[in-house]
């Protein structure tokens, strides 16, 4: 059971899904910034609000927020650099190192065959020497 969840997890869609994930909701948070608090005020000052109910109203409670985008950057690449220190990087050595293995002529790991998989080519080894 173990070895079923370990190749699993090392399968490099699942990580890189997982990296999709983190990196997407990261970036969300960039995109949400760049509009509410850049590109709204920028239309609110053209147009009075947000929502265009007071059409060209412009006036000082309109702040344009870049330091909130700014932040909001800065966030994403402490996330996509700890994704990548912490789970990208890792995961290539060690798939690096296996692959180096497999080229070398060394099994990856043997696997624990079944005890019925063993009797049935005993069985299966048997009936070919009879014939």
């Amino acid at each position: 059971m173990l070895q079923g969840f370990k190749q699993f997890i090392m399968k490099g869609n699942v990580v890189d899904l997982a990296v999709a994930v983190v990196i997407g909701g990261a970036f969300a948070t960039v995109i949400d910034a760049l509009v509410n608090s850049v590109l709204m005020p920028l239309i609110s000052v053209l147009v009075g609000t947000p929502n265009f109910d007071n059409f060209l109203a412009v006036g000082p409670e309109h702040a344009i927020k870049f330091g909130v985008l700014l932040t909001a950057i800065v966030n994403f690449l402490l996330v996509a650099a700890a994704i990548y220190f912490v789970v990208v990087m890792p995961m290539n050595v060690i798939i690096e190192r296996r692959n180096a293995r497999l080229a070398a002529g060394q099994p990856a790991e043997e696997e624990e065959v079944d005890a019925q998989v063993l009797l049935l080519t005993e069985i299966r080894d048997s009936l070919k020497s009879r014939g």
